[in-house]
């Protein structure tokens, strides 16, 4: 099971802090890890591989950068969704369900989070 973690400070993410997090919960995840600082925001996640071994690591960012998740657990329906959002036009790099979660708020707001089908923590910023 992943980890995913995050720090949020009106001063300013203290990047050190998240570094720490990601050095303690490497056993969550021990195919690596990522983060991001988005000004106020640092999060980020360690990454037990699973689904596209090769291209999952998070955060996952839209294509302009504005939104961005860190994400544990399953989608049963993350296929179902992406073809739809496929259909509307989204274009998808990975094969993640992460990157579903990312598409489908972008497409639908804060009811992307009533159409997915599973176990899971998240965070979108």
């Amino acid at each position: 099971m992943c980890g995913i973690f995050g720090h949020f400070n009106l001063n300013g993410a203290d990047v050190d802090l998240i570094e720490r997090m990601a050095r303690r919960l490497a056993h969550r995840g021990p195919d690596g890890y990522g983060m991001a600082q988005l000004g106020a925001l640092a999060f980020g996640a360690t990454r037990l591989s699973i689904i596209d071994l090769a291209a999952g690591f998070q955060p996952i960012f839209s294509e302009d950068r504005r939104i961005a998740v860190v994400f544990n657990g399953e989608i049963y329906n993350y296929k179902l969704l992406r073809a739809e959002l496929e259909r509307e036009g989204h274009h998808f790099v990975t094969r993640t369900d992460t990157e579903v979660i990312v598409h489908g708020y972008e497409a639908w707001g804060d009811g992307v989070l009533d159409r997915l089908r599973g176990m899971f923590a998240l965070c979108i910023w």
